[in-house]
């Protein structure tokens, strides 16, 4: 009986230990926003121009430079899913080139994704936290089976 009762408890205590998120939140769902303080800055939601070539893909997005900027080497995003599942979003540094963002996938040598967290605060609301220190340049998280781009800056 003693046996049933302690991870009971210990599941208790972890459950009334937990805090509820009392933070900002995202005024639009599957939109991820930059977190600073206790302002939320939307990232550029875009739709990556595909271009097949023989052994690569190249996406493009218009413009030179994003408008959502952050100081931030390790930034923190809040995303508010509904029909994007933020374990499927991931983050590329973009080449800035011509007028126009871009990354270039190959068979032979793609980037790899830059790894970040992601926890869950509340019902659909996520926190996402970048594992890297991120140089200043141009970014995107990208859903994995999707051209859409949720475009930021670190300057």
């Amino acid at each position: 009986m003693m046996r049933r009762i302690v991870p009971l408890l210990f599941a208790a205590l972890l459950a009334a230990s937990a805090q509820k998120y009392e933070g900002p939140t995202p005024p639009h769902k599957d939109l991820p926003y930059l977190k600073h303080a206790d302002n939320l800055i939307p990232t550029e939601a875009v739709t990556a121009k595909q271009e097949d070539k023989k052994d690569e893909t190249i996406y493009t997005i218009d413009g030179a430079s994003s408008t959502a900027r952050t100081p931030l080497a390790e930034p923190v995003f809040l995303f508010d899913s509904d029909k994007i599942a933020p374990e499927k979003l991931q983050l590329f540094r973009l080449d800035s080139k011509g007028g126009h963002r871009e990354i270039r996938m190959s068979k032979k040598k793609s980037p790899e994704p830059i790894r970040m967290e992601v926890k869950r605060l509340s019902g659909n609301l996520f926190r996402i936290e970048v594992d890297e220190s991120l140089d200043p340049g141009e970014y995107s998280l990208s859903p994995s089976d999707s051209n859409q781009a949720f475009c930021f800056q670190v300057f």
